[in-house]
């Protein structure tokens, strides 16, 4: 899954987190019909970045709630 912002680096996605911004998850094409890229979830999610066709260089945890990202591990 992606944010809806394309985050270079994890650790900007850490900062637009600690400065209250409202980031989102996706999924690309939502060939799995993934849950947990749904507008309203709640619960834990794997995201990784930048968004392709760039080479993945990041991979995080987050915990998501009503579909906003509220932390990152």
């Amino acid at each position: 899954m992606y944010t809806t912002t394309n985050f270079k680096t994890k650790k900007a996605l850490k900062e637009a987190i600690a400065a209250g911004k409202t980031i989102q998850v996706f999924q690309p094409n939502d060939y799995f019909n993934n849950p947990k890229a749904a507008p309203d979830y709640s619960g834990q999610a794997a995201v990784e970045g930048p968004h392709y066709p760039e080479p993945h260089r990041w991979y995080a945890t987050v915990q998501i709630k009503d579909g906003v990202i509220i932390t990152i591990k």
